[in-house]
């Protein structure tokens, strides 16, 4: 397993980290996962037998249960703390109370002592805000997550989903207060999903954030089990057509997949995994796993190295249209 550094931080994150969206199963998360407590625990073991360190779940995740299967797990299973790099996350509605939702001081600093409890751990390592917050200003939301860091409940703090322009804000404003800053941003990220190029990808390198993306096999649908003849029953597709892509081009790049596969005599995931992995800015792939077998046929996508000709094939069947003022950009650099 290799090993990143996760931004400015100094500290070094493996490159796949595990997603624990499977975990628990209750209500509307039933559709993704309900994996419990003996599977988890068999997942986890895989996870850090493979030198798997960097681990990510969240409050919202089937409403607190799949933290708390984490946490037993960690406890079960005798794992050392100070190797695991633990997050999770802040904003999703956890019940129907009227605070029990959103970015605000005071939904933070309880949605954390929660977490924590569910955990049975005395911090998180990374914390994410989970999404926007329209209702919360971002000073609000960048003084309370200052205050979060500065108690020792949580040691840095990323971002999930926010567009760019807020990022930056939200950066500029913790740097003029000397308030602690985000250091990575989680975001949906695959061969059929690019749009992040446009602006959040060149947020990163400019400001050296780290790219954690999460769906990179596209809720499923680039794993070989979708074809233009029909699915594997049982998949999560079925029941959770998420996230949205167009299904003619995903099609397409499905049929280069396999072709390329064939050809490393590999999975078709563990190529579209493999191409997450090696566009730049990108320091550790989010993947999920309802069993051993699919857990560890993920992590083998590490094994796999594209070849230019395997790269450009897939750059040209995914390419984002230019939008301006992207192609204005491009076009008036051309002369420096």
């Amino acid at each position: 397993m290799k090993y990143n550094f996760l931004g400015n931080t100094g500290l070094l994150v493996s490159e796949i980290c595990f997603g624990t969206m499977t975990f628990g199963g209750r209500g509307f998360w039933e559709a993704i996962g309900k994996i419990q407590q003996e599977e988890v625990n068999g997942l986890m073991k895989a996870v850090v037998d493979s030198g798997v360190n960097f681990i990510d779940t969240a409050n919202v995740y089937s409403y607190g249960e799949s933290e708390r299967l984490l946490g037993q797990s960690v406890k079960d299973l005798g794992l050392n703390r100070n190797e695991l790099v633990i997050a999770t996350k802040v904003r999703g509605r956890m019940d129907e109370k009227p605070n029990s939702i959103g970015l605000s001081r005071y939904h933070i600093f309880n949605s954390v002592n929660e977490s924590l409890q569910r955990l049975q751990l005395d911090h998180i390592d990374i914390l994410y805000v989970h999404g926007v917050d329209n209702r919360t200003p971002v000073e609000e939301t960048m003084r309370a997550l200052n205050d979060i860091v500065l108690s020792g409940k949580v040691r840095y703090i990323a971002v999930c989903n926010w567009p760019a322009w807020m990022v930056m804000k939200a950066q500029g404003i913790a740097e003029r207060n000397g308030w602690n800053k985000f250091i990575g941003l989680q975001y949906y990220y695959s061969l059929s999903g690019r749009d992040i190029e446009r602006e959040i990808v060149p947020l990163a390198l400019d400001q050296n954030l780290a790219i954690m993306p999460w769906s990179p096999l596209a809720g499923g649908f680039l794993s070989g089990k979708y074809t233009r003849e029909g699915q594997a029953s049982g998949s999560r597709r079925e029941t959770f057509d998420f996230p949205p892509l167009n299904k003619d081009k995903a099609y397409d790049i499905v049929d280069a997949l396999t072709q390329i596969g064939d050809t490393h005599n590999v999975t078709s995931a563990q190529v579209a995994l493999a191409w997450v992995r090696q566009q730049q800015g990108i320091t550790s792939t989010i993947i999920g796993a309802k069993n051993i077998s699919q857990l560890q046929d993920n992590i083998k996508s590490v094994d796999v190295d594209l070849t230019e000709k395997d790269l450009q094939l897939l750059d040209e069947l995914s390419a984002l249209p230019k939008e301006y003022p992207q192609w204005m950009v491009e076009r008036q650099n051309t002369d420096r």
